[in-house]
């Protein structure tokens, strides 16, 4: 598998490029989805594009895989209206958009296809999504990661200070990393996490009086880019194995009949 030190990007590649690249061999794709929402005083609305995108192209620089133009709009609704900055597509819209999207993988020959989420609640659209995917387009092999869950480990860098985290410590420890120009530490408020042990699901306004969760305030530039170091080695191996997966009868098929 030939790769390189920088990533393969769908939109700066040619049809033509796009078929080779198909043809040697190449059989994934991947595709960033992230949100455009608050994210509390001190950082900016793009953060889960920034960081989806960045842990896609850090695994496309170690494999190969090409990586499609993210979708920048996800399902925030829970973010209510009260803050300034939030799009939100409906959940419908955006499952619907990764059945489309798709549609137009398959037909250029690619047949395995990576929805790497970086906002919590677009999971349940994409799954709807994948769900649509797996039943219309039955050789496309489809699978869901968010990128805090590739791995304990990393889980465990998202969640340790909030386990509904949002604009926490990991979330401006890798803005950090990637546009420290856009973090405006001075005014990073910590807030705790007042859903713990609620019964109910309740908008980030009903939670958040500055729409932080967690301890931003302790957020560090090293952590940040161990945060994305991690992301992208765990991930860029596991995608190596995908790129050769097969099914599991195919691994291990079923006993003749008698």
């Amino acid at each position: 598998m030939a790769t390189s030190d920088q990533p393969v990007l769908w939109e700066e590649l040619t049809w033509e490029q796009i078929t080779a690249l198909q043809t040697s061999g190449m059989d994934m794709v991947i595709l960033p989805i992230g949100a455009t929402e608050q994210h509390a005083l001190h950082l900016p609305v793009g953060v889960d594009t920034f960081s989806a995108t960045a842990v896609a192209r850090g695994v496309s620089a170690k494999t190969g895989i090409p990586v499609l133009p993210p979708l920048p709009y996800g399902c925030s609704l829970g973010h209510s209206k009260q803050w300034a900055g939030t799009i939100s597509l409906r959940p419908e819209t955006l499952a619907t958009l990764i059945l489309e999207i798709a549609e137009w993988v398959v037909s250029a020959g690619f047949g395995r296809m990576l929805l790497l989420n970086g906002h919590v609640t677009n999971w349940a659209p994409l799954r709807c999504g994948l769900e649509n995917v797996r039943h219309q387009y039955p050789t496309l092999r489809i699978a869901l990661r968010s990128i805090w869950e590739i791995s304990p480990k990393v889980h465990e860098f998202y969640h340790h200070d909030a386990a509904n985290f949002h604009a926490n410590c990991a979330e401006t420890s890798v803005m950090l990393t990637l546009r420290p120009d856009l973090v405006q530490l001075d005014k990073a408020v910590d807030e705790p996490d007042r859903s713990a042990g609620c019964f109910f699901a309740y908008t980030v306004n009903k939670e958040s009086v500055y729409g932080a969760v967690g301890s931003p305030s302790k957020a560090d530039r090293a952590f940040g880019q161990q945060i994305l170091d991690t992301c992208i080695d765990e991930l860029s191996q596991q995608l190596i194995k995908a790129l050769i997966e097969k099914t599991p009868l195919e691994e291990m098929p079923p006993p003749s009949l008698p």
